[in-house]
């Protein structure tokens, strides 16, 4: 049976219903809140596994919600949105989002999609990276089975979907790995909007990780191919 939690926050009652009563077909626990303020709350009090949010909320803008859970919360959150401007998705995803899903949505991409999410929680937990050892690069060091990463002395504030990407790269350093190779590994597909969020994605966690001001480079873009993490010495 499915353990999971789900925060659904949606103002429009026959998308809600739609969203909740398929989590309840597939065995998943669901709270609901219809706006901002209320989906703040829930998420503090429930502390849900993921949360499905709605952009367009009668008392505040979704992307206001994001930044404030992310503010003491890395709780995986799906945007469910019928905005589908590429500066909405980039504004949501630089806020904290993990993943976009565009209305009208399909049932089976919304389920692949918290499947994927699920998968990631495991691996944010420790189920996949449960090994103890420490992964070191210069002034980078990832401890994977406490799932946090440092640079230098102070610890990087990285949402899942930035600790994910990091923990890719940085198992497979020296190495260039295509577009599609790590977004079948981030979202379990690679569609063309994959790519977009990946970049956006990658973008924030390069601030974070060479935010110093000596010139140093851990990620290395490969134009139309993908990334690579260089060895830093």
């Amino acid at each position: 049976m499915n353990k999971y939690n789900i925060l659904v926050v949606e103002d429009d009652n026959s998308v809600k219903n739609l969203i909740t009563t398929t989590l309840s077909m597939h065995d998943y626990k669901y709270v609901t809140a219809s706006n901002g303020s209320g989906a703040i709350m829930a998420a503090a009090s429930h502390n849900p596994d993921i949360v499905l949010l709605d952009l367009g909320l009668p008392d505040m803008d979704g992307v206001e919600v994001i930044r404030r859970i992310r503010s003491w919360s890395n709780m995986p959150i799906i945007v469910i949105s019928a905005r589908s401007e590429d500066t909405d998705k980039i504004e949501a995803l630089d806020a904290g989002a993990d993943d976009y899903l565009t209305k009208p949505f399909s049932i089976e991409e919304l389920l692949a999609r918290l499947r994927v999410t699920q998968r990631r929680l495991g691996i944010v937990s420790g189920e996949l990276y449960s090994e103890s050892s420490v992964f070191k690069n210069g002034a980078l060091r990832i401890d994977y089975a406490a799932g946090c990463a440092y640079l230098g002395t102070e610890e990087l504030k990285l949402t899942p979907m930035e600790y994910r990407l990091l923990c890719l790269l940085s198992k497979n350093v020296g190495k260039v790995l295509t577009y599609t190779y790590i977004t079948k590994n981030i979202w379990g597909h690679s569609l063309e909007n994959d790519i977009s969020c990946l970049r956006v994605f990658m973008a924030t966690l390069r601030r974070k990780i060479e935010k110093n001001n000596d010139g140093t480079q851990y990620i290395q873009t490969h134009i139309g191919v993908g990334y690579r993490m260089l060895k830093v010495e």
